[in-house]
């Protein structure tokens, strides 16, 4: 009896998705509750203190410009992860094993060795750097008081869209994002816009640091994802 209830406790629980901001991830996009859309790229990083003063002065002007020229608030993330070498330290022992050279292959091994324990050593940290692009239409921020502080109440509840509005969304935020990776290009850095696979990978280990580490992500044709339209 006492089992019973608490599985029908567990099951009253909301879940953690209730509380999280996304709806849905699809088309490139990431769809949040509230009906607007964001699009992510990643960026390329630059060594700025091995530059000369004036191309330093270059890229911090090109820098004010890409800012100044921004009508829309955007999100510049810095992404920390443990870097992991478990697959790298395979492929390595597999091209070892397909030398012919001895020598090679001692050299191969003690270079194995070597990356063992430097990174067993330390926590090795890999940097990967994101922006943010929104789109929130003018519709949604019109909204009253009483209608946002429903949201609140109740994080577990979302607007649904219609196709219109969905594709209508999706050209805007597709001009945005084309429009500040080419700024992005005039300051030496290059990018790239995550497709929704990348989008999902993204995501789910940001929410799951631990788990990813042991458990990879199936692609998004494998997954079970909600492509309707709400009408």
């Amino acid at each position: 009896m006492a089992n019973k209830k608490k599985q029908l406790a567990a099951q009253k629980r909301p879940s953690t998705q209730k509380y999280l901001d996304i709806s849905e991830i699809r088309d490139d996009m990431v769809v949040l509750k509230d009906g607007t859309v964001r699009a992510v790229a990643i960026v390329s990083s630059i060594n700025f203190a091995l530059k000369s003063d004036d191309e330093q002065q270059a890229v911090i002007q090109a820098y004010m410009q890409f800012l100044n020229g921004l009508d829309y608030p955007l999100q510049i993330v810095i992404y920390s992860r443990r870097m992991r070498i478990e697959e790298y330290i395979a492929r390595m022992k597999e091209a070892s094993l397909e030398l012919k050279n001895e020598l090679l292959r001692n050299q191969m091994i003690d270079y194995i060795n070597f990356i063992k324990d430097l990174v067993s050593g330390s926590e090795i940290m890999s940097k990967q750097f994101f922006i943010v692009v929104p789109y929130d239409p003018i519709s949604s921020k019109k909204r009253g008081f009483f209608a946002r502080l429903g949201e609140v109440m109740s994080p577990g509840s979302r607007i649904k869209l219609s196709e219109k509005q969905f594709m209508q969304r999706k050209a805007e935020l597709d001009q945005r994002m084309s429009q500040a990776l080419g700024s992005l290009n005039s300051m030496g850095l290059s990018g790239a816009r995550l497709d929704t696979q990348g989008l999902i990978e993204l995501y789910y280990n940001a929410y799951n640091p631990i788990v990813s580490e042991a458990q990879s992500l199936k692609s998004a044709g494998e997954l079970d994802l909600d492509t309707s339209y709400g009408f």
